[in-house]
């Protein structure tokens, strides 16, 4: 492998961290609710409508009311719409204290010293992505010319375009291009159909959707992902 691309939400951090802390935090009268549930329900209520909000055709705070209302209605909690917005708020102030997975910053610091070519690909608005990868601190890695957000590059996972224009900036051999990341559709679909080779980093422990695609590798934990590709090098 001669290059590696990473996805960024829970993918180089634990998404579930701040989404808890942020629902504690707002929602302190809420106990006894299952909050990682919901925050994998509100995942999948964002993708259903994510496209609109790429296109300008709903705004990105009805996009993120409308994903945690509905994923707390998914499991019987009701929320009102005041408070999706103080929890959208505070989700945001979290974001800005986000961490690598220990192990995701081993092994960029082996992929740096073993000098492959480093990249990220993720969906988002592109302040807001920009924020989370500084605060990651990924730039002592990855190089800003190879960091793509798709409110930048007016494409997005799994559109084949979006990959289509990283392997164009970065000149990649997609045989020796893996990309890693935890959504099955946007990340591994998304790969594969370019040519590349896909980790799924699945530490959610979903259930592999009905498809006729399959991802090269398949890891339930950052660990087990450093020990993957470390074994390659």
């Amino acid at each position: 492998m001669d290059t590696i691309l990473f996805d960024v939400d829970d993918t180089l951090y634990d998404q579930l961290q701040p989404f808890k802390n942020a629902f504690q935090i707002t929602f302190k009268h809420l106990t006894n609710v299952p909050i990682e549930k919901i925050y994998v329900a509100s995942r999948k209520h964002s993708d259903t409508l994510f496209n609109k909000s790429e296109a300008g055709t709903i705004s990105l705070l009805e996009l993120h009311t409308y994903r945690i209302m509905t994923a707390c209605k998914d499991f019987g909690v009701e929320i009102q719409y005041d408070g999706a917005v103080e929890f959208q708020k505070i989700y945001e102030l979290e974001q800005k204290k986000i961490t690598l997975f220990p192990e995701i910053e081993e092994l960029l610091e082996l992929l740096n010293k073993k000098n492959k070519q480093l990249g990220i690909l993720t969906n988002g608005p592109h302040q807001h992505q920009l924020m989370k990868i500084t605060q990651l601190g990924m730039t002592r890695w990855i190089p800003e010319e190879n960091i793509f957000i798709s409110g930048a590059i007016g494409s997005a996972k799994p559109d084949s375009q979006a990959f289509d224009i990283v392997e164009k900036n970065l000149y990649l051999n997609r045989e020796k291009t893996v990309y890693i990341g935890d959504s099955f559709d946007n990340d591994v679909i998304g790969a594969k159909q370019v040519g590349w080779n896909s980790i799924w980093m699945n530490h959610r422990n979903k259930a592999k959707p009905i498809s006729t695609i399959d991802p090269d590798k398949i890891i339930s934990s950052p660990k087990e992902l450093l020990d993957l590709i470390d074994c390659y090098l």
